[in-house]
């Protein structure tokens, strides 16, 4: 009997009641068959294929919890020092918990995982990773696709702040396909003494972004943050966006992460949201900006309107969110309980120039009431933006 594939083991009864050696090879021509046929994977919102970890090497392609050969883990290829975790398994004194299921990976030293996936060349698709730190403090990951015609189109993304209090926190990261086939890796480049500590991987995940349109009533695009990278059903942790300096394709649609570090992308499946199923939250402080430009005429009156509030995640206190229209500025205060609520808001500005960069971040770096230490703030949703013809009205 030849060694037929994990993934395929069902079609074993076929095998079994084949009883000649012509029908014997056609089976096992089938098999070589849909072995190929899974080389790429076409998926345009969700797991990818094996991309919980789920299923695993076989004990001989392991040497204790280490990887041993490259097309061990189905559906991905593995290079450098990976290892394949058990949720609960025990380094030193420390228990390492994986977030979904029981299984993820973790990426020692030059370690990459790599997986083939049909896209739709042109479009735009969000990748959603889980990653844990583990021993090492500089951690970083390089995510990147192939074929890509844009350089320095990868993101380096620092793992030194860890925003949630589970230990375990969601990465987006967007690119645009440049063939209908792209390579997608996540690497680490990170050298350390015990090849061991690395980061670990779960639940990677892809989206196809659409191209939102500014509605009738709003010149800015996705101001409900409604677009966005793809959000694990069962994550209360929201997904962090990175900043424009580790990502030149924003995963939120018309907007950027101008800023040092990233804003958070939640749902209300989880958190309180003051509009629709999507905010977004400012979680550090003035390192953590969202902007858009937008076409204004010069000298004309506009008002921008938004919903500022909290998320209901124990972030408690004396919250103010900045805003910025070109030159002009204001500041929205917010009394924060921590158990969610939110108040509307509006900024009126005249345009000084044909385009204008509209800006929100907020004043204050915060942290959960739940003595996690967890960086948190102020939400932000439903945000417009119209000219106006009666400026004392909207003045008043």
């Amino acid at each position: 009997m030849p060694n037929i594939p994990r993934p395929l083991l069902h079609l074993l009864p076929l095998l079994s009641i084949c009883k000649s050696t012509t029908m014997y090879r056609a089976t096992v021509l089938l098999v070589t068959l849909c072995i190929t046929s899974q080389i790429a994977s076409s998926v345009t919102d969700g797991l990818l294929p094996n991309g919980d970890f789920e299923q695993g090497p076989r004990p001989s392609e392991m040497k204790g919890t280490v990887v041993t050969a490259k097309n061990a883990i189905p559906n991905w290829e593995i290079s450098g020092f990976i290892e394949y975790i058990k949720s609960g398994h025990k380094q030193g004194d420390m228990v390492l918990v994986v977030p979904a299921g029981a299984y993820a990976v973790r990426l020692g030293n030059e370690a990459s995982i790599k997986q083939r996936v049909k896209v739709t060349q042109g479009l735009f698709y969000s990748l959603t990773f889980n990653v844990a730190r583990t021993c090492a403090q500089e951690e970083k990951l390089n995510v990147s696709v192939s074929p890509n015609s844009e350089p320095r189109d990868w993101g380096i993304l620092p793992m030194q702040t860890m925003y949630s209090s589970n230990g375990w926190d969601a990465y987006a990261w967007a690119f645009q396909a440049d063939g209908p086939e792209v390579e997608i890796s996540i690497h680490n480049p990170g050298v350390e003494e015990d090849a061991a500590c690395g980061p670990l991987i779960d639940s990677v995940a892809l989206k196809l972004l659409s191209n939102p349109k500014r509605p009738k009533d709003n010149l800015l695009k996705n101001g409900n943050f409604e677009e966005g990278p793809y959000v694990f059903p069962n994550a209360d942790w929201g997904v962090l966006v990175p900043p424009n300096i580790e990502d030149d394709h924003c995963p939120l649609p018309g907007w950027m992460v101008d800023s040092l570090k990233a804003v958070k992308y939640i749902d209300s499946d989880h958190f309180t949201v003051p509009e629709g199923k999507r905010a977004v939250e400012l979680v550090a402080g003035k390192e953590s900006a969202i902007s858009q430009v937008v076409k204004t005429t010069i000298s004309k009156i506009y008002a921008l309107t938004f919903s500022v509030g909290d998320t209901s995640n124990s972030c408690v206190g004396s919250m103010v969110v900045e805003v910025y229209a070109g030159k002009d500025k204001t500041q929205v205060p917010y009394e924060s309980n921590g158990k969610g609520g939110f108040k509307h808001a509006k900024f009126v500005f005249k345009a000084i120039s044909n385009h204008t960069r509209i800006t929100f971040l907020s004043s204050f770096y915060t942290m959960k009431s739940d003595n996690s230490g967890s960086l948190c703030g102020p939400v932000l949703d439903d945000v417009k933006l119209v000219s106006v013809r009666n400026p004392r009205r909207h003045l008043a």
